[in-house]
Formats: C-alpha cells, structure tokens, sequence
C-alpha cells in the first residue's frame, strides 16, 4: 500500500446526534463536541449508526459536519473528522462522495453495501469505485449482523492495496477473522475494533484502536486502557478495562444509540434523550439500571 494518509488508530467516538422535537438539536450537538474535544479522543466519526445516519437529511449532516469543525477550530484542536456513509447504491455513493468533497472532514467510513449481499468480487468493485472517487481516505466497515454480508480478509487485503483505503472498523464479530486479519494487514493498513465489549481483547491482539459508542461515558478511562497497554502495563490495562466492561455491556443492553442517548440526557450533556423511528427510547427497567449506574459514577468520582 502506497498511502501519505495519516492512518487512524486511538479511541474514536462516533457521536450520537441529539434531537429535540423531531429537528436537529444543534445546541445540545455543540455542547457535545466541545466537551469531547476536551477528551482524549482521538478523532470523530459523524452521521453513523451511533449518530442514527440513516435518519438523517442532508442538510442535517451538512450541519453536524460544520458544527463539529467549528468547535474544533474554537477549541484549537486538530482531531479528524470522518463522515459515515452507507448504501446499496454504488453510483449514489460517488455522488454522495462529490457533493461532499469541499466538507471540512478527513475522510469516510463506509458500510459494506446492506440488503442486497453482493458477491465478495462485488464488495471489491463497490469499495474500489468508491476509493477511485473520493477526495478523502475510506475506513471500510465489516458488520455482517446490520448488512448480511461480510467482507472477506482476503478481499480486504486486496483493497488495502488501494492508496485512498486506509483501515477497517472491525464488527465482523468473529474472533478468528478478526485476528487472522490482524496478523496479516500490510503495514500502514489499520485495524480499529467496532465491538465495545471486545476492546480489551482487540488491543491486546494488536488493533490500532477502537471506534466505540460506549465511550460517550468515561471516555477517558478507554483512552486508559489502551494507554496501559502502550505502556506495557498489561496488569494495569486490565484492571482499568474489568471497571468499564459491565459500563460496556450496560449501554448495549437495548438498541443503540438510545441507551446512550439517555445516560447524556441524565448527566445534563444533551437537553433530551430522543431518538428517530424506527429507534425508540429505552425500556423503564433499563432507565432505572442506567440510572442507578450513573449514580454510582457520579458517588465514586466525588470520591476520587
């Protein structure tokens, strides 16, 4: 692979994106970012599953895209932006490419094609055309349980070979491919785990980096983990990841992102906890474990 992309590693956080009344909540967005850009974040993935993308208009996403590069030109901070995008439409996608070009992102994660299950010569020809068109670099994203197909290591490998393609967020939720893939990327091509309750475990194979959703809580003690690890503090990684797993499984207990919505709701991040349909909010008996949980943080930090 032949690429002068940075190539993404750290923790990333696709962030959600808060609503009030049916319409963007643009304040409670602004609030959001600024707060994480505090954080150790190491970039930020917008309009994804976690940002309910597929809910999204275009102007929305235009908005969220501005919002997020103006806080960090106010926060000086240089933390990359990349856009979501999925689709089963090959062409829409280098539209959608072309009519964000000028945006003030640094690239893309794309979704393998859902609904119509490609072949795997057909996933290859989809990435590469949108490669071949983009005026930034694509992470790809395997998540075969949201798509119904899954994107094969050695497909993967070839499309590694691609300049624009720079890494992978990893759902493929299957332990052997994930580190059979690990173990035989080029140098240069990153592997950032998708599967928040599997952080731990990716880190310790070798991934780069994850891009969890459930780090919208106690961001910094994810940063922590793989920080530990760096250090090759592997006692320390691992007790600073045994307090957040439960944290992890917590916030996937229901459909996401509402779990999340509500716990930034509750601790006063975001003005509400809605979601679009065909998302709902969360059950009462999870309302009352999240909240129970964000009382117990809230008593251990006072205590810190």
């Amino acid at each position: 692979m032949h690429s002068n992309h940075p190539v993404p590693s750290g923790l990333w956080l696709p962030l959600i994106t808060p609503f009030r009344d049916g319409v963007l909540d643009e304040r409670s967005f602004r609030r959001l970012v600024k707060h994480y850009a505090a954080e150790p974040v190491d970039g930020f993935v917008l309009g994804a599953t976690t940002g309910e993308g597929l809910t999204l208009d275009d102007q929305e996403v235009e908005r969220l895209v501005a919002i997020t590069a103006a806080e960090m030109a106010r926060a000086r901070k240089q933390i990359p932006i990349y856009l979501g995008l999925c689709g089963s439409n090959t062409r829409k996608g280098v539209a959608e490419l072309a009519r964000t070009a000028a945006w003030p992102i640094d690239g893309y994660l794309v979704t393998c094609p859902y609904y119509t299950r490609p072949s795997q010569h057909g996933l290859y020809r989809h990435f590469s055309t949108l490669a071949d068109n983009a005026a930034r670099p694509i992470l790809l994203y395997d998540i075969p349980y949201r798509t119904g197909v899954n994107l094969s290591n050695e497909v993967t490998l070839q499309l590694a070979e691609h300049s624009n393609i720079v890494g992978m967020k990893d759902c493929s939720a299957g332990p052997i491919q994930s580190f059979d893939l690990l173990r035989s990327r080029p140098a240069g091509f990153a592997v950032l785990t998708g599967e928040d309750t599997l952080f731990y475990g990716a880190l310790m194979q070798g991934a780069d980096g994850g891009i969890l959703a459930a780090a919208h809580v106690e961001t910094a003690g994810f940063a922590l983990v793989r920080e530990r690890l760096l250090a090759g503090d592997q006692s320390g990684a691992l007790a600073a990841w045994m307090r957040l797993f439960d944290l992890a499984r917590l916030l996937f207990a229901e459909p996401n992102p509402a779990p999340i919505k509500h716990w930034l709701w509750r601790a006063k991040l975001i003005d509400g906890p809605e979601v679009r349909l065909p998302m709902t909010p969360v059950s009462d008996t999870l309302a009352a474990r999240i909240g129970l949980a964000l009382a117990q943080t809230s008593r251990a930090t006072a205590c810190a």
